[in-house]
């Protein structure tokens, strides 16, 4: 069995050449004018490639997707006002084929619409009034820049503080950038980190918590880890509850996103939304929802309403990493489902006054570490611990040699190589540096101290 896999494993670069290749040439695609394309696209995004043969299946998916992007184009540069309302281009997903991009980029959201209801949310029932031809709450400055959430799938996370980020400015006159890393690591009672999630769960996380931490102090890995009990502490901003819109009530969504930037669900599994560039979205995509993005206004141009819909793909994807996505068009779900599961959190109370910090690592009643450090026992007799280090990491572990200690998402000491490693999903290990202990601080004052004290 694994000569075969190796075998498979080595042809793959060559079934995807001579696939990619022959839909290109079946696009009339000039293989030389795209190598050269290829060449100026790695150059201004950074890519290159282990192999040959890796470069190789590279160009020919490019090309492939090359010959695709034309080919929309010149469709909607055919019937300027007619659908597609929208162009693509060969941003940084360019390389990737479509089914690489859905694995790398998108997770089915934790649940389904129908399954919101008796979650906490109170169900939102519309600002009874009329509500601003267009609403951009980037212009009042109540969106941060966009992020990029990488290959971890917690759009999710990205969606929830974007959201929770909008109410805090609009109700302190602040704009704090929040932790999704806080989400992904702590919030597990339903959501699951990088393998998909829900806002209304974080939502309830947060109200729950009391708060969450900040970006900087919490900042974002693009990957799972063991939840940070200190940073989880530091309830930065506070949200009251959460209110969910009626499936597919394009009505109250449009009422709702008047008020505060809104959390929704949509399908982005289509190729035209992987090479989206600019203009208004107007599909075609399925309605199964697959993605968290987050609306932060509304508009219309050339007869055509749109949301303002901000991604976590970073500013290498769409119109700086924001999309104009079709509304008012008759169907109830809205284009790619975005009218089926929107939500918001609510915010009336103020945020707590900033806390003071933890403080020093007390180790013992005499000894203790910096704040923000792990105390690690160097010498113990009969059970008791007689002499401290310090390392300077939150939730260390501490290695059995008493001079290293590790990050506690890498927990396993390789003392005899001075190394931490973790163990990765296929069973090999990643490794980096130990990390070398501190002697820790005393209490107790010094000769020339208590001298000193005894001169006073």
């Amino acid at each position: 069995m694994p000569s075969v896999r190796r075998r498979l494993l080595l042809l793959l670069p060559l079934l995807l050449v001579a696939s990619a290749a022959a839909a290109a040439a079946a696009a009339g695609g000039d293989p030389l004018a795209h190598e050269a394309l290829f060449d100026a696209w790695c150059a201004e995004h950074g890519r290159a490639y282990a192999t040959p043969e890796e470069r190789a299946a590279r160009l020919a998916v490019f090309a492939d997707n090359a010959a695709f992007v034309a080919a929309h184009n010149a469709r909607a540069a055919a019937a300027p006002g007619a659908a597609p309302s929208y162009t693509l281009a060969l941003n940084a997903f360019a390389d990737l084929t479509h089914d690489e991009f859905r694995a790398a980029r998108l997770r089915r959201l934790a649940v389904g619409p129908a399954l919101r209801s008796g979650g906490g949310g109170v169900a939102y029932g519309g600002l009874g009034g009329a509500v601003p031809d267009a609403v951009d709450w980037r212009e009042s400055g109540a969106v941060t820049e966009v992020k990029d959430q990488g290959s971890c799938g917690a759009c999710w996370s990205f969606s929830a503080t974007g959201a929770m980020e909008g109410i805090n400015k609009i109700k302190t006159g602040s704009l704090v950038s929040l932790s999704e890393q806080e989400l992904i690591e702590c919030d597990r009672s339903y959501n699951n980190g990088c393998n998909g999630g829900l806002m209304d769960y974080a939502f309830k996380f947060v109200v729950k918590n009391g708060g969450i931490d900040t970006e900087e102090d919490y900042p974002y890995r693009e990957a799972d880890g063991t939840c940070n009990k200190n940073k989880l502490k530091k309830r930065v901003v506070t949200i009251d509850g959460y209110s969910d819109v009626p499936s597919n009530k394009e009505d109250l969504l449009l009422q709702a996103v008047a008020q505060q930037p809104v959390s929704v669900g949509i399908c982005g599994s289509s190729r035209e939304f992987q090479l989206y560039s600019k203009g208004i979205f107007d599909g075609p995509c399925p309605t199964s929802l697959d993605h968290a993005v987050l609306i932060v206004g509304y508009g219309s141009e050339g007869g055509k309403d749109y949301w303002i819909v901000k991604n976590s793909w970073g500013e290498v994807w769409g119109m700086k990493g924001y999309m104009y996505m079709r509304r008012n068009t008759g169907d109830a779900s809205g284009v790619c489902g975005i009218n089926m599961m929107a939500s918001f959190p609510t915010k009336t109370s103020p945020n707590p006054p900033p806390s003071p910090g933890p403080g020093p690592t007390k180790c013992s009643i005499l000894t203790y570490c910096p704040e923000g450090s792990t105390c690690c026992c160097s010498w113990r007799v009969l059970g008791f611990c007689l002499s401290w280090s310090c390392c300077g990491l939150d939730n260390a572990v501490c290695c059995k040699d008493n001079k290293f200690c590790c990050p506690h998402d890498y927990p396993v000491c390789d003392t005899g190589r001075g190394q931490c490693l973790k163990a990765n999903a296929n069973g090999s290990f990643s490794g980096m540096e130990g990390i070398r202990r501190e002697q820790s601080f005393s209490k107790v004052p010094s000769w020339n101290g208590i001298l000193e004290l005894m001169d006073q």
